[in-house]
């Protein structure tokens, strides 16, 4: 912690036009893309893509191998762009990104296919956060919610382009095209990142990285992912085999938290968790991101399964509550500047978005595709307006020294929060009766399963609501008007 403490104020640098900003961040965003698009460009594939390759049961860990990895990479991306250089770093990680599509795009069957998803996670985990903390670097907090509207931006090309390549891609051309898509997107992110980020000031601090508590943090999540999995599925919740991988996870998360107390830089800063405002403000992300992941996987089946639609049209359904979440997130970035007491923000649409999800779930057997349709887009907009809040939240609360680590911690959190979210939801389905694997053979055979969505879309709703009670309990501090 010694380390953190002693890392240095950045020296004056050259002054960048506005003019060499845009094209910064420009750059960076288009690296950011890359994660956006693949987060949803899958889910509307997955059936297609277990019918294909088999062994359809695995299906969920296509999204939770990339999450593992990305929750790995995503504070250690801060650092080692603090050690190398932020232009090395993004273009380590989307060299990686590509590796892994190319795997995936040739993968033989699905344990391949989730092992280079994995990889995948490894270079896009970092993107993202990288491309907070490069727009961190040339904008003051009070100015920083001006350029989420080009965050949002990114993102509504992903949710437009995204479900709608997806499903054509699964249901008229090959599933493989999702992936293959990736490397003539990250050439092109590589040429127009190159010249831009040459022109970025770079303070070098020392780091140390600590990856034996990423493997611990990795081994612990792991093991309570398949529990979660697992349970009720492949093995009755009280089998010896589930109370067993509990009882590891478990042993792995102490380990974990005494590796934190004694690493001399730990995984994730003591310092930085220890302030009030990133804790609350990471945790109420987190839940958001459970609850965007979550229903990103169940909101295609459900359409295909209890609407009946087909996988084009069901990727339809998907992009209107994508497209909720880039209006919320642009209303966000727009009134953050403007008021106060800007958590109202976020709370407000974490109110209207669990009222929808409350709603859909009482009304799942006889909801019509537009009424559904309606109700998935509020469900959007409120998760899309926490997402600055706690973004520009966090970056405010700490010094600029800590800005990369800080950053880090707040994507680290999110990506476990995608994670947990989708294996909890993927759960609750499971008890009721439900397996997504399932969606590939049932999904026109006209089978019912009004109740596992409804405990779905419950569940998400009750989430949003713990993420409001985040946001309530977030100190507000004035933004700062300068870097330092």
């Amino acid at each position: 912690m010694d380390s953190i403490l002693a890392e240095p104020r950045p020296a004056p640098a050259p002054a960048i036009s506005e003019r060499e900003k845009r094209m910064i961040i420009g750059g960076v965003l288009l690296t950011m893309l890359l994660a956006a698009l693949e987060q949803t460009i899958v889910a509307p594939a997955m059936t297609t893509i277990a019918a294909a390759l088999g062994r359809a049961e695995y299906l969920p860990w296509i999204v939770t191998a990339y999450l593992l990895a990305a929750i790995a990479m995503a504070p250690l991306y801060g650092k080692l762009s603090d050690i190398y250089g932020r232009r090395r770093v993004i273009f380590a990680g989307v060299s990686i990104f590509m590796v892994g599509s190319v795997i995936c795009a040739m993968a033989p069957n699905m344990f391949v296919l989730i092992a280079a998803r994995a990889v995948q996670g490894l270079g896009g985990g970092g993107l993202l956060a990288l491309t907070q903390i490069v727009i961190g670097d040339l904008v003051p907090p009070a100015e920083r919610a001006r350029y989420a509207s080009w965050t949002s931006g990114t993102w509504a090309i992903a949710c437009i382009a995204g479900p709608i390549l997806g499903g054509i891609f699964a249901e008229h051309l090959h599933w493989s095209l999702i992936f293959w898509i990736n490397i003539p997107l990250g050439l092109f992110a590589l040429a127009i990142t190159s010249a831009p980020l040459k022109k970025l000031p770079m303070v070098k601090r020392p780091h140390s990285l600590d990856w034996a508590g990423a493997g611990l943090l990795v081994g612990a999540t792991t093991a309570l992912l398949l529990a979660l999995n697992w349970g009720g599925h492949e093995y009755p919740w009280l089998a010896w085999e589930i109370l067993a991988i509990l009882a590891v996870s478990v042993a792995l998360w102490i380990a974990f938290g005494w590796r934190l107390l004694r690493a001399e830089e730990p995984f994730i800063s003591l310092q930085i968790l220890s302030n009030r405002i990133v804790l609350t403000a990471a945790f109420a992300n987190l839940m958001l991101q459970g609850v965007l992941l979550g229903l990103s996987v169940f909101v295609p089946v459900y359409l295909q399964m209890q609407v009946g639609l087909t996988a084009t049209q069901s990727s339809l359904g998907l992009l209107g509550m994508l497209m909720g979440t880039f209006a919320g997130s642009t209303l966000s970035g727009r009134l953050i500047p403007k008021m106060t007491h800007y958590r109202a923000i976020a709370v407000f649409g974490c109110l209207v978005g669990g009222v929808a999800l409350f709603v859909l779930a009482a009304q799942v057997d006889g909801a019509s595709f537009v009424f559904a349709l309606g109700l998935l887009v509020c469900a959007g907009f409120g998760v899309g307006t926490g997402f600055p809040v706690g973004t520009v939240a966090v970056q405010n609360a700490v010094d600029y020294a800590h800005l990369g680590v800080a950053t880090g911690v707040l994507t680290f959190l999110r990506s476990l929060g995608a994670a947990l979210g989708v294996a909890l939801l993927g759960a609750v389905a499971s008890s009721y009766g439900l397996r997504i694997g399932e969606a590939g053979v049932t999904a026109y055979g006209g089978t019912v399963f009004a109740k596992p969505f409804a405990a779905v879309f419950m569940s998400c709703g009750v989430i949003m609501i713990i993420g409001l009670v985040g946001f309530l309990l977030m100190p507000e501090k004035p933004l700062r008007r300068t870097q330092t």
